[in-house]
């Protein structure tokens, strides 16, 4: 009797050990990202793009590694595409849409709390340009939102965690002017520099200098016209005698 309830014992702890082992996600359960996203249904654009730029793949490997920081991922709709401009994401270049993917994936796994303490702007794999690529996560404990400069977005729900990769739904695709190609806005034109004013002896002559040059030369005549006319009387008077 005492054997055959070791026995089962036995059998209920090693059922217990399978069943805790099964329950947690590993890192090679969540290798795939796609796999990961094709299960809720709704994310076939983003799956679409991560392909074509080839991004899922060096997360799938990073995820392979246990020194890996894992990944965070912020996961557009269908519907978050389908509210885009028409053709929107067909005008892009092969460039812009691998900026675009990358601006929606963090290169470290962040937990739904972490995002209280996160420090902005959040680094993506679009690099640590925060004008280009302005990513801001603030959460008051029961909200996330997320804002890039262009857009103003929450994250709706949590897809997947499991401790190394994190996927979350948001209501919008995550836009910014590093991937729209508008950049900084240009600076202000600077003042037209001030006219340097006339030096006191300049050589132009002032107005007063000149007034006194015309009133000189007005009064100079008649101060001499005395002395002109005695001089002709003589003259003339002498002439008288000789003849």
């Amino acid at each position: 009797m005492m054997k055959q309830l070791s026995s089962f014992l036995l059998l209920l702890a090693l059922l217990h050990l399978c069943t805790r082992t099964s329950g947690q996600s590993s890192p090679s359960g969540a290798s795939d990202v796609t796999s990961v996203l094709r299960k809720s249904g709704k994310f076939t654009t983003f799956i679409g793009l991560l392909k074509s730029t080839q991004m899922d793949e060096p997360i799938n490997s990073q995820l392979q590694k246990t020194s890996s920081q894992g990944f965070t991922i912020f996961a557009p709709t269908d519907s978050a595409f389908s509210d885009l401009q028409t053709g929107t994401l067909n005008s892009f270049t092969d460039e812009q849409k691998v900026k675009l993917a990358q601006f929606h994936i963090i290169p470290t796994f962040l937990a739904i709390s972490q995002f209280q303490t996160v420090s902005n702007p959040v680094r993506t794999e679009a690099g640590n340009d925060a004008v280009g690529f302005p990513l801001n996560v603030v959460s008051n404990g029961t909200q996330v939102n997320i804002t890039t400069g262009l857009v103003n977005t929450t994250v709706d729900s949590t897809v997947y965690s499991d401790g190394q990769l994190a996927v979350y739904e948001v209501g919008d695709v995550l836009l910014s002017p590093g991937i729209l190609g508008t950049g900084a806005p240009a600076p202000a034109p600077l003042p037209p520099k001030a006219k340097k004013a006339s030096p006191p002896n300049s050589q132009a002559p002032s107005r007063s200098t000149t007034a006194s040059v015309i009133s000189s030369g007005a009064t100079g005549l008649p101060h001499y016209a005395p002395m002109v006319a005695s001089i002709g009387v003589a003259v003339l008077a002498a002439l008288s005698l000789c003849l």
